[in-house]
């Protein structure tokens, strides 16, 4: 999903918009490593396996996505490529009304 999730973050760089990403590796080192390999520019937490974030989001499989309004309200779960891209654009044309 990297390469998708990087020309989502170009084409919105104008837009109020975030992506945030969560690392589940088992170590901070072995997080950065992959951001640096995947040149992850958004924002990236790391969070180790089944830490604070993963238990209270109910994170149970990777990749769990949740898209949220400007509200913090989780209004698409589980889309991805295309999909994401409607969530996202719907939400940002619902924020300008």
């Amino acid at each position: 999903m990297y390469p998708h999730e990087r020309s989502l973050v170009k084409r919105l760089d104008d837009k109020p918009f975030a992506l945030i990403g969560i690392n589940f590796d088992n170590t901070k080192a072995i997080a950065k490593k992959c951001e640096e390999n995947n040149k992850i520019t958004w924002r990236s937490f790391w969070d180790g396996q089944q830490g604070p974030i993963a238990k209270a989001w109910n994170i149970k499989y990777l990749p769990t996505i949740y898209v949220l309004d400007h509200k913090g309200v989780i209004r698409f779960k589980g889309v991805q490529d295309k999909a994401m891209d409607e969530a996202v654009d719907k939400l940002l044309v619902e924020l300008e009304k």
